[in-house]
């Protein structure tokens, strides 16, 4: 019998349920396992038994485990996510696509729990803070392949980055919690609100198509000179500029050098309409308000009070309500 809620055992996830889920891959693990960093979800290297003459790579011995976190995503949704992970494979994106189970399926879910899971092969690579300009420009020319297949994509499950799913929706969240103090709502809305108003008359002006959502250099790998994505999780349908700015965040002058160059790369495979770059300090106040959404309604989670011990505390909100601020009269002074 399957139980209702899986968010208890999510939580206290077991390496044993870690270990005989990746082996229905077909694998045996040895029993050496390890957590990977992932809030939303439960991600595990898995160590497997395999014969030396099959390697290709000592990465070749590992499999990394995902568990999703349960009510999150819709099984339609998480397919959705790998469909177009395979598809961006299939046209040579370096992505890392998940692996089949032996029922050819690419998806599965706990005997016991309601919390479905894949399974990965292991990219190696390292993760780069800074990029000198021909990776921005390979990385731009990498973000545009990803975008000609999302555009190409009509069926949608997966939510719209807008002023009200990113926006309204996590401000009345936080103004009904018990995480922003009362004396603190009224200020919030008046900082915030006219930020959203602004933003919906900007989204409605520009193309929505499948983007990666969370395209920060974290979800970027790069195997000397060639990146791989990773992490489509966040996947949704919005403006192709959330994933141009998410990976160069900066407002100084090198960072708008950087966007050109990014931009340059982008535009080798695929048009950019430049109206969107107006978007970018609206789309970086609905990142923030996403945020703290996101924080309040995985409280219960006991990962989310030890990490973001801040959260809720005064100097918390004094900080967070500057930073709107900011971005409120930078796009006053835009006009």
């Amino acid at each position: 019998m399957i139980s209702q809620s899986g968010n208890e055992f999510f939580y206290e996830l077991d390496p044993e349920t870690v270990l005989r889920a990746i082996e229905t891959l077909g694998v045996r693990a040895t029993g050496r396992s390890m957590a990977l960093n992932s809030f939303e979800n439960r991600v595990y290297q898995v160590e497997i038994e395999i014969p030396e003459e099959l390697k290709l790579s000592a990465y070749d011995s590992y499999r990394v485990g995902k568990f999703y976190r349960p009510g999150r995503w819709s099984e339609e949704q998480i397919r959705e996510e790998h469909e177009f992970l395979l598809l961006l494979a299939e046209h040579e994106v370096p992505v890392v696509a998940p692996l089949t189970f032996p029922n050819g399926d690419t998806l599965q879910m706990l005997p016991d729990h309601p919390i479905r899971f894949c399974v990965y092969p292991k990219v190696g690579g390292r993760h780069r803070s800074e990029l000198p300009d021909t990776e921005l420009r390979t990385l731009g020319r990498l973000l545009a392949q990803v975008h000609n297949l999302g555009a190409q994509i009509q069926g949608r499950s997966r939510v719209s980055l807008s002023a009200k799913s990113y926006g309204t929706e996590n401000v009345e969240l936080l103004c009904e919690s018990r995480f922003l103090p009362e004396e603190s709502k009224l200020a919030y809305r008046s900082v915030v609100e006219p930020i959203i108003k602004h933003t919906e008359a900007k989204l409605q002006q520009v193309q929505q198509l499948r983007i990666h959502g969370d395209f920060h250099l974290g979800n970027v790998l790069w195997l000397e000179t060639m990146p791989f994505i990773l992490d489509f999780d966040d996947m949704l349908f919005g403006p192709a500029v959330q994933d141009l700015w998410l990976v160069n965040p900066g407002r100084d002058e090198d960072s708008k050098k950087r966007q050109e160059i990014l931009l340059e790369g982008y535009q080798e495979l695929r048009a950019f309409n430049p109206s969107e770059i107006s978007l970018v300090e609206p789309l970086r106040a609905l990142r923030i308000l996403h945020f703290q959404g996101w924080i309040a309604k995985r409280w219960e989670d006991p990962a989310f009070p030890r990490t973001f011990e801040q959260f809720g505390t005064p100097q918390y909100w004094r900080e967070e309500l500057a930073a709107l601020q900011e971005i409120s009269d930078l796009l006053l002074a835009e006009g």
